[in-house]
């Protein structure tokens, strides 16, 4: 059994080398940012599976692909990249890696929220143009951070808010139990949360779940932060309701747009940090990921 990683781009060809063991199956690497479609059948035909990061999968082009029986897709978004029924459909099953960056995603959040509590990122921006200004920022002690979802990640964002004094509530589609957490409806978490974290697996029936309504049902001044998917959240209505004051902040790690394009409308609100989809960007989660997908193949290899 044999594989392929075509786009280890970036410095993951050097991670890819660290964590490669020499019972692994045997893989090619290439370091191929951008794969085009018309690419596909004559790069990955003739593999039984492949590694992907970050290449977008058209089943058109997939189809063409000869012997590939399995993709396994770096990280859990793998609906971000491909239509997985479709290529599924095409006999190749799609596998996924959760928790390899939970404790990176979750530090990259509660940075996030503190940059919004005294913003930072204004606070950068005037201080780097000559100004000397004043935050007006919150002190987040004893304040309630809300996370709609609890996974992996989110348990980790609980252990450190509950560390630093917050109050931790969470809303989640099955029963679950936390340490030194409550768990509520959603009316609750959105009345009762100075901060509202996002970590939401994005779906059919979750997409567009943070709409206009659910935006104006949130505590008047809360925070919002998102480092899940885009599609969760009504840009629009976030949009209204950051520039109406019914939100204090928004700290976004996702867009619906990747890169953000230049003068994209987010840019030009000052009640808004931004960062370029960074949160599982750790050397500690790139191997991690890249280990966990040979694991993966590994059990392929052995049935």
């Amino acid at each position: 059994m044999k594989g392929i990683y075509a786009d280890a781009s970036g410095g993951l060809a050097e991670v890819f080398a660290r964590v490669y063991r020499e019972d692994d199956p045997p893989v090619t690497v290439h370091e191929i940012d951008v794969i085009a479609p018309e690419q596909m059948p004559g790069l990955y035909s003739g593999h039984d599976f492949m590694l992907n990061d970050h290449t977008f999968l058209p089943t058109e082009a997939m189809a063409k692909v000869e012997g590939l029986k399995h993709v396994i897709f770096l990280g859990t978004g793998a609906r971000s990249y491909m239509n997985v029924e479709e290529i599924e459909a095409l006999g190749i099953q799609v596998h996924t890696i959760r928790g390899y960056g939970d404790t990176a995603v979750a530090e990259h959040t509660i940075a996030l929220m503190w940059a919004a509590a005294r913003n930072i990122a204004m606070l950068d921006r005037s201080v780097r143009a000559g100004g000397w200004p004043r935050g007006g920022g919150i002190e987040l002690t004893g304040k309630t951070l809300g996370l709609w979802g609890f996974g992996g990640i989110a348990a980790e964002v609980a252990r450190i808010a509950l560390g630093s004094g917050m109050r931790v509530i969470a809303c989640n589609r099955t029963a679950k139990t936390y340490p030194g957490v409550e768990f509520v409806d959603l009316p609750r978490l959105l009345a009762e949360s100075d901060v509202l974290s996002l970590h939401l697996l994005l779906a059919d029936e979750t997409r567009g779940v943070l709409d206009a309504a659910r935006l104006a049902a949130m505590k008047p001044g809360a925070i919002l932060v998102n480092t899940a998917r885009a599609g969760l959240i009504d840009t629009q209505a976030l949009v209204a309701a950051l520039r109406s004051g019914h939100l204090r902040h928004a700290a976004l790690d996702v867009f619906d747009a990747e890169p953000l394009p230049a003068g994209d409308v987010l840019t030009t609100l000052p009640n808004v940090t931004l960062t370029s989809h960074d949160g599982f960007n750790t050397p500690e989660a790139s191997e991690n990921l890249v280990r966990m997908g040979l694991d993966i193949a590994k059990r392929l290899a052995q049935g």
